[in-house]
């Protein structure tokens, strides 16, 4: 009898402990989100949420990297994303330093470890940067909307000691926000920390736009079935292109069992369309807010082009018109590339099918295999990474046709990549654990 592996997945003390462990983070991480950063004006936070125009879009964008911890400024009001920006850095200086790529291929996992010391320790200047770029963001908008300033902030006089204590509240905030999605990672649900993390900001914002969606009592109702069944054709084609593959077909060796010799079998290795996964969208949202924060040190320049070109670079990646929208596309693809890439790269299939004494056929073994491989996977990533940059910037064509459909989609769109993403990664992990475990379906008899 034929029984599902997901019925005994309390069955199994070590993965029930992982999963408790892991819920109980998240809930910790929701509760630390509530903290607020002492000396921030209330009133003035919430009119920049709802001010319209660029400033809020950028503000709401922020709001969902950092997991809804911007629209009370809390401790954890930049999230993860320092670190995703430093992980940035760090992935695109390996290619570039030889010594920095030789040591992470002379052995990978000393190298892993090297890399993610570094990316922690320069996740510090990152986050410090980014909490000063964020205030002075605020600061400016309130005052263009007209408001007081967000906050008395600044490195002299009165202000020097509340902003020191900001700053500092703020970045060990962000590196709390990090220490908790590495012990999920490590003792919870593997290699899902920081997506889980920020998967629970953005699921905590999802009953708040609902709310806002139904308030309309005479088109709320009309507007949830159409924004629905969007949502609903959007998640079937995210899992339907996540679950798409190219086997590339592999002859493996006989083998000798006693005085004889097994025939070579064939096989196939599944190369997937969408390699990168949902990590594209979160290093492109990081990397767009970035020269926002870079800008507003110049906003007020006594110069008049910094001043001009500060500003135009606020209007442009605030998300307030058709051209973030291109940049935003352009982005993800290529991230998705660069993404896919490093990844396929460290598997170095070329090199693993070589010591098997596997080889595709028509193809020599060892460097050109791992060159006709590469060849055919960024072949098929294409349509991936355009899929991935359709979906992102799809908030932008339903605005055109359904005013309230941006409202909702900053979180379903954007988020709702991340979020299918994650399920699926978390449900693939989970899956494997039940047959590390024993408990495989089709296996289990009653």
């Amino acid at each position: 009898m034929r029984r599902s592996a997901w019925r005994y997945l309390w069955t199994s003390e070590d993965i029930r402990k992982k999963l408790l462990l892991t819920i109980g983070i998240l809930i910790l991480y929701r509760l630390a989100a509530n903290i607020p950063v002492p000396g921030i004006n209330r009133e003035v936070l919430q009119a920049l949420s709802q001010s319209g125009g660029a400033g809020a879009n950028l503000f709401n964008l922020l709001d969902m990297l950092s997991g809804g911890t911007v629209s009370n400024f809390s401790i954890l009001a930049m999230g993860v994303y320092p670190y995703i920006t430093a992980q940035i850095i760090i992935q695109l200086l390996t290619p570039i330093i030889p010594a920095l790529e030789r040591r992470l291929k002379e052995n990978q996992s000393e190298g892993r470890k090297w890399m993610e010391k570094w990316t922690v320790i320069l996740t510090i200047p990152m986050a410090l940067l980014s909490a000063v770029g964020q205030i002075n963001i605020f600061n400016q908008m309130a005052v263009q909307s007209g408001s007081s300033q967000l906050m008395n902030f600044g490195f002299t006089g009165d202000a020097l000691l509340p902003t020191i204590s900001t700053l500092v509240s703020m970045i060990a905030g962000t590196m709390f926000g990090i220490w908790l999605g590495q012990i999920i990672s490590e003792y919870g649900i593997p290699n899902q920390g920081l997506s889980l993390i920020i998967f629970s900001g953005i699921i905590s914002r999802l009953p708040q736009n609902l709310g806002s969606l139904l308030s309309d009592k005479q088109n709320g109702w009309w507007m949830l079935i159409i924004v629905l069944f969007i949502l609903a054709l959007t998640i079937f084609a995210i899992v339907y292109v996540q679950q798409g593959r190219r086997n590339v077909p592999v002859l493996f060796p006989g083998r000798r069992v006693g005085n004889r010799m097994s025939m070579p079998v064939r096989s196939n290795l599944p190369l997937m369309v969408n390699m990168a996964g949902m990590n594209p969208l979160i290093f492109a949202q990081a990397f767009l807010s970035f020269p926002t924060i870079i800008a507003s040190y110049f906003v007020n320049s006594q110069t008049a082009w910094v001043k001009t070109l500060a500003n135009g670079i606020s209007d442009t990646f605030g998300g307030g018109n058709a051209w973030y929208a291109v940049i935003y596309f352009a982005t993800i693809v290529i991230f998705t590339y660069f993404y896919t890439d490093v990844l396929f790269t460290q598997q170095n299939y070329g090199e693993n099918l070589k010591k098997q004494g596997a080889q595709i056929p028509g193809v020599v073994r060892g460097e050109a295999t791992q060159k006709y491989l590469t060849k055919v996977q960024r072949r098929i990533t294409l349509p991936g990474a355009l899929f991935l940059g359709i979906v992102a910037v799809l908030p932008f064509v339903v605005n055109l046709f359904l005013p309230v459909g941006r409202n909702l989609f900053l979180v379903s769109s954007a988020g709702l990549l991340i979020v299918v993403g994650v399920v699926r990664d978390t449900f693939t992990i989970i899956e494997t654990e039940l047959k590390v475990h024993g408990y495989d379906e089709g296996l289990i008899k009653g």
